[in-house]
């Protein structure tokens, strides 16, 4: 462990020089992947250095304490080494998880899809709902929320609805999102005030970046189409609106909501690429998880990973087991608590599954 530190502190040495080198400020490409790089190595490099602080300080301390020192000498240097030998304990377990491997997708940006599953209006409403969730968690986090794609109902909630999410580590903390989310509450057409359960899904996939994912022109079949409103409204004198399907995997993707063919193209070409790379990347997953015997996985869409009960205002996680009692909070966007729980989890279980 210590020599890999050792590699990455000379590494992050050695990025800082570079970026300070004209030749590398001059080429924009290689001066963004170098301080990718070392942004990333950060954390690790700083704690590590803490870490070494922390020995010395043992060392230092437990040399006093072989001296001959009066009393108050004594106290200070005990209580000293004490503190330094718990701190060393905490940045030996903190430098365990930041040497653990990285996913790869972490530090990406994303396209979630929220769709309303079993419930009829009510579950369309329930996907308004995680819809609001997750753009209000977007916002305090100071990342940008797009809307690509939106199938709206009559009453406002979301037969289906496609979002691009950018900023810094979207996926690292919404990649534990993908699955069914239940909702118990009563529904605003209910008179007899009963509780009915619905759900809806959410899957996240990373954005899939050209030198990961190419999709050839024979690998592709467009279709253009005139695009039309809710209800067949306000339909289109122009064939705007563009289909694209991946014949290998059959997946196909339709967007209409722009004006222009060319952006509805674009936007069409954003949500395959995430999709076919998601399609192959699942499998993949699905074969570490089952490896891994992991509850905190990225794969399985169809499991029910929370429930939202509005009557006694509960989230549980089933996933880790977790219930608060702040539904409300949550709906307003403050997720942090649960997604920092599962971010813990999952690294625990890696931890466990490298030791074990």
């Amino acid at each position: 462990m210590y020599d890999q530190l050792q590699a990455l502190e000379d590494r992050y040495e050695e990025l800082g020089e570079l970026l300070s080198d004209p030749e590398v400020i001059s080429d924009t490409k290689r001066f963004m992947a170098l301080s990718k790089e070392e942004a990333n190595l950060r954390e690790t490099v700083e704690t590590y250095h803490r870490y070494k602080q922390a020995i010395q300080t043992i060392a230092e301390a437990e040399e006093l304490l072989s001296e001959s020192l009066d009393d108050e000498l004594a106290e200070l240097a005990k209580e000293e080494l004490s503190e330094a030998k718990s701190e060393k304990i905490e940045l030996e377990e903190k430098i365990k998880i930041l040497l653990l491997p990285k996913d790869p997708n972490d530090d990406k940006n994303i396209i979630m899809e929220i769709r309303g599953a079993a419930g009829g209006d009510e579950a369309a409403l329930f996907a308004g709902d995680l819809f609001e969730m997750y753009q209000k968690y977007a916002v305090a986090e100071g990342w940008k929320f797009e809307v690509l794609e939106a199938s709206i109902t009559g009453i406002g909630g979301y037969k289906e609805v496609i979002v691009m999410i950018t900023g810094n580590n979207v996926y690292s903390k919404l990649k534990y999102e993908s699955g069914a989310h239940r909702v118990q509450r009563v529904p605003t057409t209910e008179s007899q005030g009963r509780v009915h359960t619905s759900t809806a899904t959410v899957v996240v996939m990373p954005e899939a970046e050209d030198v990961e994912i190419e999709i050839e022109d024979k690998d592709l079949r467009i279709d253009i189409y005139h695009a039309s409103g809710a209800g067949g409204q306000h339909v289109n004198k122009t064939a705007s609106a563009v289909r694209l399907t991946h014949l290998p995997t059959g997946i196909a993707v339709a967007m209409q909501d722009e004006r222009s063919q060319l952006k509805n193209r674009e936007k069409a070409m954003k949500v395959l690429k995430a999709r076919v790379y998601d399609h192959y990347a699942t499998a993949a997953q699905s074969e570490y998880d089952d490896a891994r015997k992991s509850k905190v996985g990225t794969g399985d869409r169809s499991e029910r990973i929370r429930t939202y009960n509005f009557p006694q205002n509960r989230v549980t996680d089933h996933r880790i087991g977790l219930t608060i009692q702040k539904l409300d909070q949550i709906l307003a966007g403050k997720l942090g608590e649960i997604i920092d729980a599962l971010i813990v989890y999952d690294q625990t279980q890696k931890l466990e599954a490298l030791n074990g």
